[in-house]
């Protein structure tokens, strides 16, 4: 069978009515006939012309889905510069959903405790209820605890996946979430040495509430530039 280098393998992306192949295992599958495979790009995230064998192991669904199509040629070997220290590599190859799935699964949480310790506070304010307010409290140090753990999760899918390139999106979200971070627990410390600082909205308190206000914004940033990153839009 034909052997694919990487950069040949790429011209086969489905453009300029090209066949789309896409790799895995090393070998090279012909996968035109695919409807979802019709426009070069799959779900909006797996380009054509690419060696797919990392994604598909985390995957919904096996590599007999790929069997199904014509192999085409195999894909030449190129060692990578960069090498994965054996502890990471053995826990990858165990656990694959590990090389793609430790970040998107933690990064929601964050984003709910944050968003909600905005929300409780507001209804808070607007009920008068202790109880929002309290809620609240709780919500941020969960989002402070949850944080430190999809920063933690996303530096290392940062690296395994990107190989640490400092795309846009990177550019955005390691610098903010930090200052969300340390945002969270400013204000967490002032409603333990202040437990009533929400209750009146005059000087502290009005810096307070903006301090809570911005978490929303921060989150809404953050996660879309990670959005962005995972399913990125095609320009026309």
């Amino acid at each position: 069978m034909k052997e694919y280098t990487p950069d040949e393998l790429s011209a086969y992306n489905g453009a300029n009515g090209n066949p789309v192949y896409v790799a895995y295992d090393g070998k090279v599958f012909d996968v035109s006939a695919s409807k979802l495979w019709r426009s070069g790009v799959h779900m909006k995230r797996h380009h054509g012309g690419h060696e797919l064998t990392t994604d598909l192991q985390a995957a919904p669904h096996e590599k007999d889905v790929l069997e199904r199509y014509p192999q085409v040629g195999v894909l030449k070997r190129v060692v990578e510069e960069r090498e994965i220290p054996r502890p990471i590599d053995w826990l990858i190859s165990r656990y694959p959903m590990l090389r793609r799935h430790p970040h998107p699964m933690t990064v929601h949480f964050p984003i709910v405790f944050m968003m909600s310790t905005t929300v409780f506070n507001l209804l808070y304010l607007i009920t008068g209820v202790k109880a929002f307010e309290t809620t609240a409290f709780h919500c941020l140090g969960g989002g402070i605890l949850f944080t430190v753990v999809a920063i933690s999760t996303g530096l290392y899918t940062w690296w395994l996946n990107y190989m640490a390139q400092m795309l846009k999106p990177v550019k955005i979200k390691i610098p903010l979430s930090i200052i969300m971070l340390a945002v969270g627990v400013v204000i967490f410390i002032w409603r333990v040495l202040v437990p009533d600082i929400m209750d009146s909205l005059r000087g502290p308190g009005i810096v307070y509430l903006l301090l809570v206000l911005s978490l929303a914004v921060f989150v809404t940033i953050i996660g879309w530039n990670g959005a962005a990153m995972t399913f990125p839009v095609e320009k026309e």
